[in-house]
């Protein structure tokens, strides 16, 4: 069972020494990849109209392909995921380009989670529709993955359209696996029908129950073996002792669990290195190991 870890985002500040000694401390703890979440705007919470997000304007992201790509040139043995990009608030071809320049520089080591969002702010700044976003981001799994394993494509879609054009290098992974975060029914039938896995963001495994059942049931319904699918949750360090995180692997396994990620987000830790001794904790209390 490996184990990632989740970058600190909005913890963690931007000195680029600290996020270098980060990749370097995970690597060498035998993790075996980070975890970074997506988001390019925050909104003003005094705008016209209020805001109600997670997030706002002082909430601190950096870019995941951007970090991702500096971190692999410390930490080569590490693989990197997003979870989750906003698919469909950024350019197809443009992602395509990216992920595939970041899963050569990372010797194909690289999983893109996707996701749809829901901070509107977001899409219309950055020109997309986010009415029909759900929509397009099938038709954006098709195009990446038309473009990461054929030299020319051809496509013609109702959002996209190539006329016989390709990127170069192709990525090393033919295709990059794609997995879908969410938890509602039509995320999880999307993700059973054109995913490569499923990134829960559950805090308690128990709620996790129904919707793995509906995942595995939709699983079979396309044809596929639920026993080839990846589920990839988060274990959070501020919930629990070392018993509490056992527990909870346990019973995430029993729901078919084929790796974790450590959140140390929302526990108190005050500074980058902080967040580096609570992982070498968890790592010797959990035997992390890189397989």
């Amino acid at each position: 069972m490996n184990f990632g870890v989740v970058f600190p985002q909005t913890e963690f500040g931007s000195d680029p020494a600290a996020v270098r000694d980060y990749a370097q401390a995970v690597e060498g703890m035998g993790y075996s990849h980070i975890l970074a979440y997506d988001h390019i705007l925050g909104a003003n919470p005094d705008r016209p109209g209020g805001w109600r997000g997670t997030y706002t304007h002082e909430s601190s992201f950096l870019e995941p392909f951007v970090l991702f790509s500096y971190m692999a040139g410390f930490a080569p043995r590490l693989g990197f995921f997003t979870g989750i990009l906003i698919l469909p608030q950024r350019q197809t071809v443009l992602v395509a380009k990216q992920a595939a320049t970041l899963d050569v520089l990372c010797e194909g080591k690289f999983r893109m989670g996707v996701g749809l969002g829901w901070n509107e702010v977001e899409y219309t700044a950055l020109n997309e529709n986010f009415h029909n976003r759900g929509r397009r981001s099938e038709e954006q799994v098709a195009v990446l993955r038309a473009l990461w394993t054929e030299p020319l494509v051809n496509f013609e879609g109702k959002w996209h359209h190539i006329p016989d054009a390709g990127i170069k290098p192709l990525p090393v992974q033919r295709p990059i696996p794609i997995w879908f975060g969410g938890t509602a029914e039509e995320a999880l039938k999307r993700a059973a029908r054109i995913g490569d896995g499923w990134i829960p963001n559950i805090r308690q495994v128990e709620d996790a129950r129904k919707p793995a059942e509906l995942l595995r049931q939709e699983l079979v319904s396309a044809g596929r073996n639920p026993l080839e699918f990846g589920i990839e949750p988060r274990l959070l360090y501020g919930d629990g002792n070392p018993s509490q995180w056992h527990s909870t692997a346990r019973i995430w396994e029993e729901l078919g669990a084929t790796g974790f990620s450590i959140n140390t987000m929302g526990a108190g830790l005050a500074t980058p290195q902080a967040h580096i001794d609570a992982l070498a904790r968890f790592a010797r209390e959990m035997g992390v190991s890189r397989t």
